[in-house]
């Protein structure tokens, strides 16, 4: 059995890239004793991607709600949390005068790219299942069975039921 196909080449690749760039963090500051700039960024991107994928996961739970109510709510939290660890960051340590703004720049853009690109995989799936519910239904047609009819093994199982 394949482990990694073509399904899961890139995300597999994704999450081996991801390990090792974090264990060679972690080994940099355990031998080092330093957590310079570039590894405070690199984790910070790894841990904003982290929440932004779980926030677009959970879309299914806003379903009554207008889709793009649903993407600007959950795009309002995210960039609260970015701007919010930005001034956060500003207290421990002095920020460049245009920090917030590259902050905000630095996650709109690649954030708002992800949302088309996952959206729009949302929406492909759902027509695909469409189609697949209308090619069903039309074969139950041809077959002659009705929509809410039972078909025999589901007869069967309410008869021994009763």
């Amino acid at each position: 059995m394949k482990i990694i196909n073509k399904q899961n080449f890139f995300a597999t690749g994704c999450v081996i890239f991801t390990m090792l760039v974090l264990g060679k963090l972690a080994l940099e500051f355990l031998i080092q004793g330093l957590f310079e700039n570039y590894q405070q960024n690199l984790v910070m991107m790894f841990l904003l991607s982290f929440l932004a994928t779980f926030v677009l996961s959970q879309h299914y739970r806003f379903q009554k709600y207008p889709l793009l109510l649903v993407i600007a709510g959950q795009y309002m939290l995210l960039i609260a949390f970015v701007l919010f660890i930005t001034w956060l960051s500003g207290r421990a340590e002095p920020l460049h005068e245009d920090a917030c703004r590259d902050m905000f720049l630095s996650f709109t853009i690649p954030y708002f790219i992800g949302v088309v690109i996952y959206y729009g995989a949302v929406f492909h799936e759902i027509g695909r299942a469409n189609r697949t519910l209308q090619e069903l239904k039309s074969y139950r047609k041809e077959r002659g069975e009705e929509e809410g009819q039972k078909d025999d093994s589901e007869k069967g199982t309410d008869r021994e039921r009763e």
